[in-house]
């Protein structure tokens, strides 16, 4: 039996490589700002080869949340697939030494290890190149049993949907989840995910998901319609909806309870990598550790504002040290 986990995160396991540019590195290699650009082995080699002054972390949306969770003081692990290569054992490594529990066997067969190219432009705008590699091979029993039955809460990454076995992945991970009486949680990810799967995870909201992320965009995207109508129709169909709004802060939806809680950032905005997975960090850790869905709001938006005051998706501040000066 695994430890025990406060979150067992679910996702794309990718090695993330930071890069400054300027708006036209972007439009010369028509790279579309601000979004997450899926890419082939030849063209990120490309890319790789023109940047310069790299920074390598292992990284990917959910081993983001799940590191964040274990710098806040609680406990993740994260499930995900990595080859049996350079890039496989740094990413090992480098979570492992973050605190966060990761017991997948390298494979020997099959794609190499992904990454993520992701360059960051003076208005910290995070443009992401991302070669998705093992993570495309991702199967349904990459989750095992004993972590979910370990976890209070599975947290399932959108992105993953793209994945050819995707619906499976999520139908078993919400099979799995039903029989150890552990909730669901799903961050949408991307809003072109969200209209890509719009019909099937709108389904796997409804039926499964329990709390559930989005950003403004996102959420529109998923209902198809404005943000407004879209976070009415989420609350009457998931007990707990966080919808991140940037610069103006977020709203959560639980029950009959409506909040709106303060963006949080440390400084100045540096690069907005990360911000939506160290909220979901921060909320999570609050509502498996005894906090009221507003609580968890404000540690949310502190732990995304610390993040985004720097390059990188981790805290470099004690965010744990910055909840309980705060009180929360």
């Amino acid at each position: 039996m695994s430890s025990p986990l406060d979150v067992l995160t679910v996702g794309n396991a990718i090695v993330d490589i930071f890069a400054r540019c300027d708006d036209g590195f972007l439009a010369a290699r028509e790279i579309g700002k601000g979004m997450m650009n899926l890419v082939d082995a030849e063209r990120s080699a490309v890319l790789y080869a023109d940047i310069e002054d790299a920074r390598e972390i292992s990284g990917g949306s959910a081993a983001n949340t799940a590191v964040g969770i274990v710098a806040l003081g609680g406990t993740a692990g994260f499930a995900g697939r990595v080859h049996d290569d350079g890039l496989g054992q740094s990413f090992i490594r480098d979570i492992g030494a973050a605190g966060v529990q990761f017991a997948a066997v390298p494979q020997a067969n099959g794609s190499p290890t992904a990454s993520s190219i992701i360059l960051v432009t003076p208005d910290a705008i995070r443009s992401m190149n991302t070669y998705l590699g093992a993570c495309i091979e991702f199967q349904p029993d990459d989750i095992r049993p004993q972590e979910v039955a370990a976890a209070k809460v599975i947290y399932l990454e959108g992105y993953l949907f793209d994945a050819p076995a995707g619906p499976e992945i999520f139908a078993h991970a919400a099979k799995l989840a039903a029989a150890h009486d552990v909730r669901v949680s799903l961050s949408l990810s991307d809003p072109w995910c969200a209209e890509r799967h719009r019909e099937a995870l709108g389904r796997f909201v409804r039926d499964h998901v329990d709390v559930l992320f989005a950003n403004e965009d996102e959420a529109a995207s998923l209902c198809d319609c404005d943000v407004e109508t879209a976070a009415a129709q989420l609350c009457q169909q998931v007990d707990e909806v966080v919808i991140t709004r940037g610069a103006d802060g977020a709203f959560i939806g639980h029950g009959a309870s409506r909040h709106e809680v303060a963006a949080r950032p440390l400084g100045r905005v540096e690069d907005t990598t990360g911000a939506g997975d160290l909220f979901a960090a921060g909320y999570l850790f609050g509502r498996t550790n005894g906090r009221d869905p507003l609580v968890s709001g404000k540690i949310a938006s502190l732990t995304a504002g610390e993040v985004i005051s720097h390059i990188g998706a981790r805290p470099q501040e004690d965010v744990a040290a910055l909840i309980a000066k705060e009180g929360l």
